[in-house]
């Protein structure tokens, strides 16, 4: 496969997803930029570990070409690589240049960080799928061309190089130069070990090994010396690091990130209704809006610092804000927005923050079938025979009963005579209120409250 216009490595395959490059119109080279880069980072708290202390300083004064990896495990980027989707961002603003390589070969063996079991391998059907989506998604965020000169970055695929290299070769002049001592020392080898009920197969026992030659690879052909990736990262990068060093004797560079997480320790990216995605057909703009408008207090400083490229001055504004009125939510507004924006758009954007505003207005009228079921996503729902809105239409107490927002006809009678029944978020008084066809949103549904904080989502199918 070819890669961009650039040098063509190893064999390729005519059902390889073509990777082909793209101008993002936003993005421009501020040469002054790169001597503020570390400082940067260090504001944010991007920098978890350096495998050498003097590397800020190189960054900051020489021009260097730096990667990360993508396993394409699914069709889409989720939050999780958002961060390092980000760092690629910043390096480029500030004179570097990025690689992005699609693990189009790794990804058939599946990293074992991070997880407790053997990950299912792909069929190169579904691998095929996934680089593709991911190709997209990953133009969005940074520049890419071919120009030896210039910042552009590149997006590669590893099953190029990987996929060409005989096993005889990959034994003798990779394998050779760890000891499975080393291997086993791995972090991500040993918690696998350490489980009577779990091993590790052959298969993801060599993943470090692979991405050990990745780096050699990009070094040889692009003059790569950074690999940038997550702190569980660690152990892989220290052996590409080392190869190069063995094999070229050549000095290259790593360096980690924080793992994102929530307050309370566990994962981030996740939901109770799973995964948040980049992609829109799988998280749509509002989901992704209204996931970070929900961050809590404690963290949302610390995703502003991750997540959005603002100014010291505005995040530190806004940690006093939320510091003085967390009520206001200003930071997580602010981050929502920023995230949204960065990968959907400022119109998706404005689309999310009109739909959250529309919660509680009667705007809810004016959305869309589509970000009408986002925004009641969690709201509980009902199912009503469309023939009971034939004659006279239904009844307004009758469906608050039948809801559950009422426990009895008498309740809801109360509920509407003081003021606190809405149907799609117009006060209703009149407990002799009738439901037609004319009340549907999007021609179906009807939003019912109580109060300010029930809802529910009426059907009519």
């Amino acid at each position: 496969m070819g890669h961009s216009s650039m040098v063509h490595c190893g064999s390729v395959r005519a059902d390889r997803v073509p990777i082909v490059a793209s101008v993002l119109p936003s993005m421009t080279w501020q040469a002054g930029k790169m001597a503020e880069l570390v400082e940067d980072l260090r504001f944010r708290g991007l920098i978890h570990q350096m495998t050498d202390p003097a590397l800020g300083d190189r960054l900051d004064t020489d021009r260097m070409t730096a990667y990360t990896g993508f396993d394409p495990t699914a069709d889409s980027l989720h939050v999780g690589h958002l961060l390092q989707v980000c760092n690629l961002r910043r390096l480029q603003r500030a004179g570097h240049r990025p690689i992005a390589v699609a693990g189009g070969g790794t990804g058939f063996v599946g990293d074992p960080g991070g997880k407790s079991e053997e990950r299912s391998l792909l069929s190169e059907e579904a691998l095929r799928a996934n680089l593709e989506g991911i190709h997209g998604q990953l133009k969005r965020f940074i520049e890419f061309g071919a120009d030896a000169e210039g910042p552009g970055a590149l997006l590669v695929n590893n099953a190029d190089w990987l996929e060409a290299m005989p096993l005889f070769d990959f034994l003798r002049d990779v394998g050779k130069h760890f000891t499975v001592n080393q291997m086993v020392a791995k972090d991500s080898v040993k918690s696998r070990l350490s489980r009577a009920d779990q091993g590790i197969s052959y298969t993801e026992f060599s993943y470090m090994l692979l991405q050990a030659y990745d780096f050699l690879h990009l070094f040889d052909v692009f003059g790569c010396r950074l690999q940038l990736g997550g702190s569980d990262q660690w152990g892989n990068i220290t052996m590409g690091i080392e190869l190069v060093r063995k094999v070229r004797q050549q000095e290259v560079w790593g360096v980690t990130t924080p793992l994102v997480l929530r307050a309370d320790g566990t994962k981030f990216g996740k939901t109770e209704t799973g995964t948040v995605w980049l992609d829109a057909g799988r998280t749509s703009p509002y989901q992704l809006y209204q996931f970070f408008f929900r961050s809590e207090d404690v963290m949302v400083g610390k995703y502003l610092r991750y997540f959005t490229f603002l100014s010291h001055e505005a995040i530190l504004e806004l940690d006093v804000a939320t510091a003085e009125h967390p009520e206001h939510r200003q930071a997580q507004r602010e981050l929502a927005r920023e995230v949204c924006t960065l990968v959907h758009g400022s119109s998706e954007t404005a689309r999310a923050e009109d739909a959250a505003a529309a919660l509680f207005g009667e705007e809810v009228a004016q959305l869309d079938e589509r970000t009408l079921l986002d925004v009641f996503a969690e709201a509980p729902s009902i199912e009503v025979p469309r023939t009971r809105l034939d004659g006279r239409g239904v009844s307004l107490v009758d469906l608050l009963v039948e809801t559950g927002i009422a426990p009895s006809k008498g309740r809801a009678r109360t509920t509407v005579e003081q003021g606190g029944a809405y149907v799609n978020n117009r006060r209703e008084g009149d407990t002799g209120r009738l439901i037609g066809a004319d009340d549907l949103l999007a021609g179906r549904y009807l939003v019912l409250r109580r109060g300010k904080k029930e809802y529910r989502l009426v059907s009519f199918g």
